[in-house]
Formats: structure tokens, C-alpha cells, sequence
């Protein structure tokens, strides 16, 4: 099953970068737990992290992959066009909007190779034989999702855990299926109103995560029965993160609300809004990862109002400590929060 931790506190897998060796490392070296993120590498890349995280740290650690989704049939012209002319202004080549499954297939041999502790799944779930390989290769599997439909699902192909993602999350919605038509593709439930739907489906034990940031919040979705809290914008601005400078920037100033759109990937994630968000999200057709692939050398420029700067409701809370103080200090929190309530309602 999924490790004891010393504080309830997971670093969640961010792709495109943000999930480090060292972020992991330092998460789980502190008495949390890390995950990194598969996401957008190549295989070779995947085996490097793994292995240089093996190397700062021999705690058990977790890697987070991307379970490939049907091609999309949209049409897509009228959207490469607005694109276009985005990348033109910032100097940029859009990228060919291609359908690929990130290989899926590859990534899964590596960490059934490997042998990595814990694996878990976003996007949707792994089919019934890779289960029992995983299984038999020793490794807890855990499954995102976001509806008590999901869970229902999650738990009849074998998933030990699930990461019940509420609507607060930063990145990417974890949906098994897009609609196509709501910002969030689909029911949006807060944190604490999933965790409890959720449970009320199956018996599975539930990580809670969507906009936590603090050891009050860490504290509410244990309270509602979680196992334990992971944490993705908390991690951000730490020195171990692979954040680009702009969106440093844009988290420490505080001052942008976030939204949830398609613009970016073609599937719906939640950002701080920029002038792209702003003028494409009406646009955006439901076709991941077309859309990422397309929009992917825009992004890349740097320019602070065309990147994707994924972010959770409650990022202006988030510091930017190194990350083993982060889990010292929600840690720290939380033990704070367990004693005012016993004083209130333990001790009388």
C-alpha cells in the first residue's frame, strides 16, 4: 500500500518541468512524498529522473503517467489560424497538431522495470493486465479522478489508492472524458464535496488534492477522511522547482485570478489568466494533445501573457521556501490545527 508519512503532505506531479529530482528528493526527505511527473518527456528523460532522484534520496518516491485518450475528431483549422498569428507576434513556429499517446506503452515498461514504488495515473486508467504487472512488480497504483463515477471505475480495474482532485486544482482537470462543452469538462466539485461523494461510492483510501496550500488545509481534507494532502502550486516557487521565472513571477505578485481552459492543450486546466486565456478560451476546441503540441512553441518563448500558467484558486498563499521547509512548516501547521481543535472541543 501507499508508505507511512511522517506529514501527510505529497508533492503532486506537475509536467513540463516543474516536478525536479531535486523537488522529489527534498518532499520526501522531509517526511512527505514525491511524485515525479512522466508527462511530455521521452523514455530516456523519464529514466534520467528516476535516476538521479534514486540518487538524493532513498526514500520511496512515485512517478505520475499520462493514460492516452481517444484522437479527437474536431476540426481544428480555425483555431491553427488564431494560433498562428499569436506565434507571429512572438516570433514563433506553431507546432504540427498532432494526436500521440505519449508513449504510454514505453513509459509504463520503465517503471515496471524499475520497479518505482508507487504509480499513479491521470487522464484515465490502466487497463486490468498492467494492473497485475504492477502488482507483481511491487508497486501501489493510484488513480486521478475527479467524479464518484470515476472512482466507481478506478476501483473495478484494481487501483489500491485514488487522488481525488477537486475543482481548486491547478493543471490539468485529471477527467477520464472531456465534454467538450463545460470549462471544466465536465461535474465541477469543490475538494471537500469530492472526497465525500467519493467515499460514499467506494472504500478505497482517498489522497486529497486542489488548492491546498496550507496545514489548515491539509487539516480540513483529513478531517473529511483524506489520507493524506497532495499539494502541487504549494511547490511552485520553491528554489527545487523547475518553474520558469515569468510564472514565478506572476505567482509572487498575486494580483491575477485564475480559470479554467482549453486554450493551451485542447483539454481543460486551470491557470492564471493572460491575454491568451483571455482572447482564445471561447475558441479552444476539445482535442488533447493536438492543442498542447500547436500551442507548445508559443509557450516556449517566455512571453508572460501567451504561457500557460497553471495555478490553483489559492496560489497567492503559496511561499517561496525551500521545499523540505514547506513540509517542516505544513507539518508544523497541522499540528497547530489538531491542538486548537482538541482545546476547543476535546478538553472540556
Amino acid at each position: 500500500m501507499f508508505p507511512t508519512l511522517a506529514v501527510p503532505v505529497i508533492a503532486a506531479p506537475m509536467a513540463g518541468g516543474a516536478s525536479t529530482p531535486e523537488l522529489v528528493a527534498a518532499v520526501s526527505e522531509a517526511g512527505g512524498f514525491g511524485f515525479l511527473a512522466a508527462g511530455y518527456l521521452t523514455v530516456e528523460q523519464l529514466a534520467e529522473k528516476i535516476t538521479r532522484t534514486t540518487e538524493l534520496t532513498d526514500a520511496p518516491f512515485g512517478v505520475n503517467l499520462f493514460v492516452p485518450g481517444t484522437r479527437s475528431t474536431a476540426d481544428i483549422s480555425s483555431y491553427v489560424q488564431r494560433v498562428t498569428a499569436y506565434a507571429d507576434k512572438v516570433g514563433a513556429v506553431p507546432g504540427e497538431p498532432r494526436w500521440d499517446d505519449d508513449n504510454y506503452a514505453a513509459k509504463l515498461e520503465l517503471v515496471l522495470a524499475l520497479r518505482v514504488p508507487v504509480v499513479s495515473f491521470t487522464f484515465g486508467l490502466p487497463d486490468h493486465d498492467d494492473v497485475r504487472r504492477l502488482r507483481a512488480a511491487g508497486s501501489t497504483i493510484v488513480v486521478t479522478v475527479t467524479t464518484p463515477s470515476e472512482a466507481r471505475q478506478a476501483q473495478q480495474i484494481g487501483a489500491d489508492v485514488l487522488c481525488v482532485q477537486g475543482a481548486d486544482a491547478g493543471g490539468h482537470r485529471g477527467t477520464f472524458t472531456d465534454d467538450g462543452i463545460s470549462p471544466g469538462g465536465g461535474e465541477l466539485y469543490g475538494t471537500l464535496a469530492a472526497i465525500r461523494l467519493v467515499q460514499a461510492t467506494v472504500g478505497l483510501p482517498v489522497i486529497a488534492t486542489g488548492g491546498l496550500v496550507t496545514g489548515a488545509d491539509v487539516a480540513a481534507v483529513l478531517a473529511a477522511g483524506a489520507s493524506a494532502a497532495q499539494l502541487g502550486t504549494a511547490f511552485l516557487s520553491c528554489p527545487e522547482a523547475g518553474t520558469a521565472a515569468a510564472q514565478r513571477e506572476a505567482l509572487a505578485d498575486g494580483g491575477r485570478r485564475t480559470a479554467l481552459t482549453r486554450a493551451f492543450s485542447g483539454r481543460p486546466a486551470r491557470g492564471l489568466v493572460n491575454r491568451f486565456l483571455i482572447e482564445n478560451s471561447a475558441h479552444a476546441p476539445a482535442a488533447y494533445p493536438n492543442v498542447h503540441h500547436l500551442t507548445r512553441p508559443v509557450r516556449a518563448t517566455g512571453e508572460l501573457e501567451v504561457m500557460s500558467l497553471w495555478a490553483g484558486t489559492t496560489y497567492a498563499l503559496a511561499t517561496a521556501e525551500p521545499a523540505g521547509e514547506v513540509v517542516r512548516r505544513i507539518g508544523a501547521e497541522l499540528g497547530e490545527v489538531v491542538e486548537s481543535l482538541a482545546e476547543r472541543f476535546g478538553r472540556r
